[in-house]
């Protein structure tokens, strides 16, 4: 049982065809196709030495944006403090503001005041000039004159100094009620415009501040999405680097395997040449093994989507959709490379095959289930899972993928599968 499974292992993992007993001429095909694996062992290395360069750069890309990120944030969290303080100005200037207008009230009481006492001399004025005109042109001169003798001269003297002084005193006093009526709606409206002029300023400070601020959130903003990138990159470098690492397993297995089988097909070449020069009998070949022929990777199912361009992007696969239970088979003998949950595959399971010296691998994508684990051996037709809607899909569907080659993160290796996998 055991050697029936090292057999059926070992093709299905090389897809080679059956060397006759005793015949130097398949063993040293093998040995030739043993060291065109080694030389794709080293390919797959050389991409992984190539992978963890990128790994490297990126890496510093992103401590670079990191870096500025810090910058940046330090950058907004001074202009932050700017318009705090701005806004704490003018606040300050608000009630600067407020209490030039309540002393503006105040000025406006004392102006009426004044306003009033400049109109009640007027009207005082007025009279004097009323009663002159009433009693005709009679001058301060006229009254001394009329003095019937000297103590009515004094007395006049001294009336006329009065009624002088009275006129001289309501002038000056009417005077300075005026100057200082001028000099108080000067001073408020001084004190209102520069205030009002200050505030505007700081207004218009604080609209700069906020557009500086919006500028260095739409850079955080932009650094942050540029972050999110990087490491969407880094995600699928490390995925990347992971299956070149389960290739790379994989194909040391099946450089194992085929040694592992030379070595066999050797042994009973031998056998049978003892055989042969002893009388024994005839020679006896190796059973027939699977020759590597590819199969339908689904149990059911239409072709739904193509391979090649699409409204939804370059379709670097084909897809099969199917209602119901529908079981997904590798569609052809060979080594699970990755058995995982992915947020765009969903369910996935990648195989690696080696068919005349050429290795192929295999992406099975939104499966409902995995039954098959990473390093197992798989034969042709083996079922691996169940056809699902697992991951970035829309409706129950098989993803399937070809690629001539390792699988690698750009798809680079992908080819139309139609023609060459029954589908």
């Amino acid at each position: 049982m055991k050697k029936k499974l090292l057999t059926i292992s070992v093709a299905s993992t090389l897809g080679l065809g059956i060397l006759a007993a005793g015949n130097p001429i398949n063993i040293a095909s093998a040995n030739s196709k043993i060291d065109q694996l080694n030389e794709q062992r080293k390919n797959i290395h050389e991409k992984q030495s190539e992978i963890n360069s990128k790994l490297d750069e990126q890496g510093e890309k992103l401590n670079e944006v990191k870096n500025e990120q810090v910058n940046v944030d330090k950058e907004i969290k001074r202009i932050d403090q700017a318009v705090g303080d701005t806004e704490t100005k003018i606040r300050e200037k608000e009630l600067q503001i407020k209490e030039a207008e309540a002393n503006i009230e105040t000025l406006e009481q004392e102006i009426k005041v004044l306003e009033t006492r400049i109109a009640n001399r007027n009207e005082l004025l007025k009279d004097r000039a009323r009663t002159i005109q009433e009693n005709g042109r009679v001058t301060y001169f006229d009254v001394l004159l009329g003095a019937k003798t000297f103590s009515d001269f004094i007395d006049r003297l001294g009336a006329v100094a009065a009624f002088v002084e009275a006129d001289q005193n309501i002038l000056k006093e009417h005077n300075a009620d005026k100057a200082e009526l001028e000099s108080k709606q000067k001073e408020v409206q001084d004190t209102l415009s520069k205030l009002q002029k200050l505030k505007q300023d700081l207004e218009e400070m604080k609209k700069s501040l906020a557009a500086q601020k919006a500028e260095k959130e739409k850079v955080m903003a932009s650094l942050k999405q540029e972050e999110e990138h990087m490491h969407d990159e880094m995600v699928e470098l490390e995925e990347e680097k992971a299956i070149l690492a389960a290739q790379k397993k994989a194909m040391q297995k099946a450089i194992e395997l085929e040694k592992k089988r030379v070595a066999e097909e050797k042994r009973r070449a031998e056998e049978a040449a003892k055989k042969a020069s002893s009388g024994g009998g005839t020679a006896v070949t190796a059973p027939p093994v699977s020759s590597g022929v590819w199969t339908r990777p689904a149990a059911a199912g239409y072709l739904s989507s193509g391979f090649g361009n699409r409204s939804l992007g370059d379709h670097k696969g084909v897809d099969i959709a199917a209602s119901g239970i529908v079981p997904i088979y590798a569609a052809a003998d060979g080594v699970v490379i990755r058995s995982y949950y992915s947020t765009s595959y969903g369910n996935a399971v990648f195989i690696s095959h080696s068919i005349n010296g050429q290795i192929y691998t295999t992406v099975y994508a939104h499966m409902r289930n995995r039954e098959v684990s990473e390093g197992q051996v798989v034969s042709k037709g083996q079922q691996i899972g169940l056809m699902g809607n697992t991951g970035r899909s829309y409706g129950q569907h098989l993803h399937f993928e070809l690629h001539r080659g390792e699988w690698n993160l750009s798809k680079t290796n992908a080819i139309n599968p139609v023609g060459i996998v029954p589908l």
